[in-house]
């Protein structure tokens, strides 16, 4: 019996470690989705900022 309960208790903190990196991993993927896509849509924005704010700048 003090084996089962070694072996279970032992494959359930696997089972929680394997959890804890999938979880850490879809956050990372997250984290990542939401970066890339702020950076289009700011850079899309601040790039025709710029130009407005670059030739107002330098009138020839």
């Amino acid at each position: 019996m003090r084996r089962l309960v070694t072996w279970s208790s032992r494959s359930a903190r696997r089972l929680e470690r394997g959890a804890s990196l999938v979880e850490y991993a879809l956050l990372m993927a997250l984290i990542a989705l939401v970066c890339v896509t702020a950076l289009q849509f700011l850079g899309n924005s601040s790039s025709s900022s710029l130009d407005r704010s670059g030739s107002s700048i330098f009138v020839r």
